[in-house]
């Protein structure tokens, strides 16, 4: 496994004493955040709090900035600089030291590239936890990276994270295995370009107003409300500048409800367990948009849990499990609803790494249902060290 910048990987053995996880030695985990995606400053934020609630006693930590020029390098571990500050978002330092991973047959091996120094192991990764958001991160790429190089990683595997990322194939999957959605209208590149005159009639047949956005992106970056047919050109635009492949869907309607369920693996041989469903909010905005979600913000509340008769957060959760299973999801998910005025529940999206900052609304609705921040990053990292590479 190496920086997929430079595809640089070295035969390396790792040096004495740093092999696999022995009694005598800690699990090493590397934090790995950042990324080329639109979303990098938001990983940021959520692997500041996932370095800080990490057991020292139990585990190495090795904390792996994806810069976004796409070189890895040894980020310094300070939490406080990945914070958000006021509205500025923080990046990952691109002038530190250049990593890349090397495989010695069995698994990963970190190597640090110093300039006028000679390359030197750091060290064996038994897993690593990669919060990574958006496209070369969650999308099953840097996933077909750790398969390939035989190293353990939290979360799905390739094929649940492409499908989970790319909204249309997620619709697809969700729509053979029965799951309720709004009717949706793809647009891919050669379609805009070629017969845009035909797009713009499946978009009109949805009835306005629409939701147009990136078909794999995240953090509602690029995404437009669209109430007439007037907006619609430059709603595309828009979200193509995110993604040649755009996605428009019907909106849910007034008097709607957003409502979200985090769903967890199981360490066993049973289904996958389902937390208590939560709410989101929003007032002053048209929906709940980037600014809605990770700025300071008055007028977005979080209810966890949700205010919700017995028999719908059931079916909630039961549809939330269900999702998570369609696609072959691994170690954790959100699944996001919308509860129509008339009492139906509709799937809107997957995500198969959620926000994961202590105020998220994944880690909040497990707190709430009797697992705290810091058990349930222990936990996603031994299911992780628990599951084999390859197929499974």
């Amino acid at each position: 496994m190496s920086s997929p910048s430079s595809a640089q990987v070295t035969a390396a053995a790792p040096a004495p004493g740093q092999g696999a996880a022995t009694p005598d030695r800690k699990p090493r985990v590397v934090v790995l955040f950042g990324g080329r995606s639109s979303e990098h400053g938001i990983s940021c934020v959520t692997a500041a709090s996932v370095l800080d609630a990490i057991d020292r006693d139990a585990y190495d930590v090795v904390p792996i900035g994806i810069a976004k020029d796409g070189r890895w390098v040894l980020e310094s571990g300070d939490t406080s600089r990945l914070a958000i500050s006021g509205d500025k978002l923080p990046e990952v330092d691109s002038t530190l030291p250049v990593l890349s991973i090397a495989q010695d047959g069995a698994a990963g091996s970190m190597v640090v590239h110093e300039p006028g120094e000679v390359p030197h192991a750091l060290g064996h990764v038994d897993v690593v936890f990669p919060v990574l958001h958006g496209p070369f991160g969650e999308d099953g790429t840097i996933q077909g990276l750790f398969e390939i190089a035989d190293v353990r990683y939290v979360g799905s595997g390739v094929l649940a994270s492409a499908v989970g990322m790319d909204k249309h194939y997620m619709k697809v999957v969700f729509e053979s295995a029965g799951l309720p959605q709004l009717p949706y209208t793809v647009i891919t590149d050669r379609r805009w370009r070629t017969s845009p005159d035909a797009c713009r009639a499946e978009v009109a047949a949805l009835g306005f107003p629409v939701f147009v956005k990136p078909c794999r992106g995240g953090s509602s970056i690029g995404i437009s409300k669209v109430a007439s047919p007037a907006e619609l050109d430059a709603a595309v635009e828009e979200a193509r500048r995110w993604d040649p492949k755009v996605i428009v869907e019907a909106a849910a309607g007034v008097g709607s409800r957003e409502v979200e369920c985090g769903v967890l693996e199981s360490p066993g041989d049973t289904a996958p367990e389902a937390s208590v469903v939560a709410e989101i909010i929003v007032e002053g905005h048209d929906f709940y948009d980037f600014d809605a979600k990770y700025l300071p913000e008055e007028h977005t509340r979080l209810d966890v849990p949700a205010e919700l008769d017995d028999a719908v957060a059931a079916e909630v959760r039961r549809l939330a499990a269900a999702a998570f299973e369609a696609l072959s999801c691994e170690g954790l998910a959100r699944v996001d609803f919308f509860l129509l005025a008339d009492g139906r529940l509709v799937l809107n999206e997957i995500n198969t790494m959620p926000g994961f900052t202590p105020t998220s609304m994944f880690p909040r609705m497990w707190a709430a249902s009797g697992v705290p921040y810091s058990e349930l990053v222990d936990r996603l990292l031994q299911l992780a060290l628990r599951r084999p590479t390859g197929l499974r």
